[in-house]
């Protein structure tokens, strides 16, 4: 006779009481539900004191090392499912890594998670101890911000980007202490309902307190530049097909696009991570068929650069008629595995063309064309590093992005990076143009205010107004620093709180 479901559920529950290693795999793909793109931040609510629990039960070492990492495991799991869809569209060269990416990548981001448990391992239980453990959950998102050429994704400060106005204002802290700021309050947050009535009373103070101060902020006023910015988003397949006839299809489609954009009255134009076809730098023939089209109105194209049979470069190449470029900026944070190999991997799985991969540019630069207000060019993988990416000391007026996300499909990937763009705009005060090959091409204002998109897999020319620029935010002006400081900070007040009890 079948069992009724109540007696399964008990006696799975009974079956997970006596695993605590399965429970925290299962609260960490739990805790990933307030990630992006899902946003249900009610999740960490019970994911983290659950998981607190769990290490506050846990005696011995190297138990509490497996609990953290099942627990990182779980959640990493869950919110880089994605990084196999890569791999998926050239499956014939590298099929034998679809089992291994997302698993791959997930176990070692998930090694992260021991740090902050073995730090509130040594600090008695109670409030103290959680401050401990948030302190060292958000350095160890620095840390891995720079370790193992760095991976800064779905930080838990991330969960606040929330589509529209609610997530304007909550994101507005960031300025002052970028999104580490953010996942160090959201940490503390998320364990308070560990202290019962007064935990959720003091939940319920800081959320008003956090909303009041980012309403306060969103009513700066910007002045606007007069100007405005087209976005090419032409959706051209991934992996791309490099016959002479797709590659002249793919060139016409793009002077098109940008004959549009010129016609709708755009003071630049901006084209996607790779768009060209040709190679425009050292490509005087293409230049000149796309001033035929745009005049003098600046392009900022995203084109392959060859500068020796070696060095290739994955660059911004910033042009105003069929002169040579005015600018060129090459993009240095690479990604790993996809344009260069680590040297401490033994195996190749980057495309034959590349040979042994992209060649880094210099670092961040701010690049001054005529017209325009002096712009910080990012590419792709770039946006996804905090306080890295812009030249302070020569502060541009605007951000602008050029990436190509249709490699991860309709999937959480694209939206994830996404959201990035606009806590760059956030921490740095400054607006961001992102033009996507399949999305989401967007402008944001200083606030990280959506103003205008296009959305996933739609082909099109996106014209938007170009907001003005904040002065320098204070992460802007103290950068990584500041948020390392205040980690540091309250670990010391927890361990000071903790011996007081």
């Amino acid at each position: 006779m079948a069992r009724k479901p109540r007696e399964m559920i008990r006696a799975l529950h009974a079956r997970l009481q006596r695993a605590p290693l399965m429970r925290a795999f299962l609260w960490g793909l739990a805790a990933a539900l307030a990630l992006p793109p899902v946003y249900f931040l009610p999740a960490l609510l019970l994911s983290l004191p659950a998981f607190l629990r769990l290490l506050a039960a846990e005696t011995s070492l190297k138990r509490t090392i497996y609990l953290a990492w099942c627990y990182g495991f779980g959640m990493a799991i869950a919110g880089l499912y994605w990084v196999t869809e890569p791999i998926l569209t050239e499956a014939q060269t590298f099929w034998w890594l679809v089992p291994f990416a997302a698993p791959a990548l997930s176990a070692a981001v998930a090694c992260y998670t021991i740090i902050p448990a073995l730090a509130a391992r040594w600090v008695r239980p109670g409030f103290g101890r959680l401050l401990v453990f948030a302190g060292a959950w958000e350095l160890a998102n620095i840390a891995q911000q720079f370790w193992f050429s760095g991976f800064p994704w779905n930080y838990w400060g991330t969960d606040w980007t929330i589509p529209g106005r609610l997530g304007d204002v909550f994101l507005q802290p960031a300025a002052w202490v970028s999104v580490h700021g953010l996942t160090l309050a959201t940490v503390i947050l998320a364990g308070l309902p560990l202290f019962g009535r007064r935990g959720l009373a003091a939940l319920v103070v800081a959320v008003a307190l956090w909303a009041g101060a980012g309403w306060m902020r969103l009513q700066t006023q910007v002045a606007p530049t007069g100007l405005n910015i087209a976005m090419l988003q032409p959706g051209f397949p991934e992996p791309p097909d490099y016959s002479r006839p797709a590659l002249e299809a793919n060139w016409r489609r793009l002077l098109a696009m940008s004959n549009a954009a010129v016609q709708a009255g755009a003071n630049a134009v901006i084209w996607p991570e790779a768009a060209s076809p040709w190679l425009l730098a050292s490509d005087v023939n293409a230049r000149q068929q796309l001033a035929d089209i745009t005049g003098t109105t600046p392009v900022l194209a995203g084109s392959l650069r060859v500068v020796s049979k070696t060095d290739f470069r994955n660059s911004l190449v910033a042009l105003a008629g069929p002169v040579p470029p005015l600018a060129v900026y090459d993009k240095w944070k690479l990604v790993p595995f996809g344009e260069y190999m680590p040297k401490w991997i033994p195996i190749k799985i980057i495309p034959d063309m590349l040979g042994g991969g992209f060649t880094p540019g210099p670092g961040p630069e701010t690049i001054s064309i005529d017209g325009l207000p002096p712009f910080a060019p990012l590419i792709c993988y770039e946006d996804v590093f905090p306080g890295q990416m812009i030249d302070e000391a020569h502060r541009p007026g605007w951000i602008v992005v050029i990436t190509d996300d249709a490699w991860f499909g309709d999937s959480a990937g694209p939206r994830q990076h996404f959201i990035n763009a606009r806590l760059r705009a956030v921490e740095e005060g400054l607006p961001l143009a992102r033009a996507g090959n399949n999305g989401i091409s967007a402008m944001f204002n200083p606030f990280g205010h959506l103003v205008a998109e296009l959305p996933l897999d739609a082909q099109g020319v996106l014209v938007a107004p170009l907001p003005g620029a904040l002065p320098p935010t204070l992460f802007a002006r103290l950068g990584l620093i500041l948020p390392a400081i205040l980690g540091v900070v309250v670990i010391i007040a927890g361990i000071l709180i903790s011996r007081r009890v």
